[in-house]
């Protein structure tokens, strides 16, 4: 399989493609992880800050770090109103720049699959998080139709064109979740599925924010008219659209979590 690049510059862009449905997918996370109030958390692959926002709304942390490659992401995140008692860097998750045993969580939301090297990513979670602390992620199941914008990628195909997909997006299948989390020597590993699902006013607005950024308008932007109109056209007909012309959509993560184990007496 084939993975061009991905980047999210445009923390702007992104909001509007990604920002609601990370905020309703984000929500049942933490409610699966149900964790304990006033914890320190770094969040690796931040992005703009829609689930360090969740995490301060819901949790009432001591810290929160933010980390990500994009500078224009980091610097959306820190316009967020709920992200005042944030600290956000640019950083690398395959190379934390955080001490040992500094947190009592990490998380990775909707991130893993863009990291080049998912173990080495969760190695680095796991040297950063205390004995005892918590590790957990989800990513979009990409592979499993579960994405927001599956019915886009779907007519793509149908166009004989291949969806630009994330690096390491076998690492967001569940088995492979349970695996990587296994595999780093964490204990009481647990995995969920999680819904996520987001109403448009019409198409045009859901094209419209769709493609306003990354992977998807960099993969369409190019292309010829009558192309991209065969390409609107199918997606149209694979979505949900109620008789007032409302387009209702549904997605679905895979989640997975753990904790660092305890030293043995």
């Amino acid at each position: 399989m084939s993975h061009a690049p991905i980047r999210f510059d445009d923390g702007a862009a992104y909001e509007r493609a990604m920002g609601v449905w990370s905020r309703d997918v984000g929500i049942h996370f933490l409610d699966w992880l149900a964790p304990t109030l006033g914890l320190s958390w770094v969040d690796v692959g931040c992005g703009n800050g829609a689930f360090t926002e969740l995490l301060i709304e819901r949790t009432a942390p001591a810290e929160v770090q933010g980390v990500d490659p994009s500078e224009g992401q980091i610097a959306f995140a820190r316009t967020r109103a709920g992200t005042a008692k944030a600290h956000f860097g640019i950083g690398d998750a395959m190379a934390l720049p955080f001490d040992a045993d500094r947190f009592d969580a990490a998380a990775m939301a909707l991130v893993i699959f863009f990291v080049p090297d998912p173990a080495k990513g969760l190695a680095e979670m796991v040297r950063v998080t205390r004995p005892g602390g918590l590790i957990s992620a989800y990513a979009w199941d990409i592979l499993g139709g579960g994405f927001p914008y599956a019915p886009i990628q779907d007519a793509m195909r149908e166009a004989g064109l291949t969806p630009a997909l994330p690096p390491s997006v076998e690492a967001s299948l569940l088995p492979a979740l349970e695996a990587l989390w296994r595999g780093a020597g964490l204990e009481e590993v647990e995995t969920t599925t999680l819904p996520a699902q987001r109403s448009y006013p019409d198409f045009d607005t859901f094209w419209n924010n769709t493609t306003g950024g990354g992977a998807i308008m960099a993969s369409l932007q190019t292309l010829p008219p009558e192309v991209l109109e065969r390409i609107r056209s199918g997606t149209r007909a694979g979505l949900k659209i109620d008789a007032g012309g409302g387009v209702h959509c549904v997605a679905r993560a895979n989640a997975v979590r753990g904790r660092v184990p305890l030293p043995r007496p």
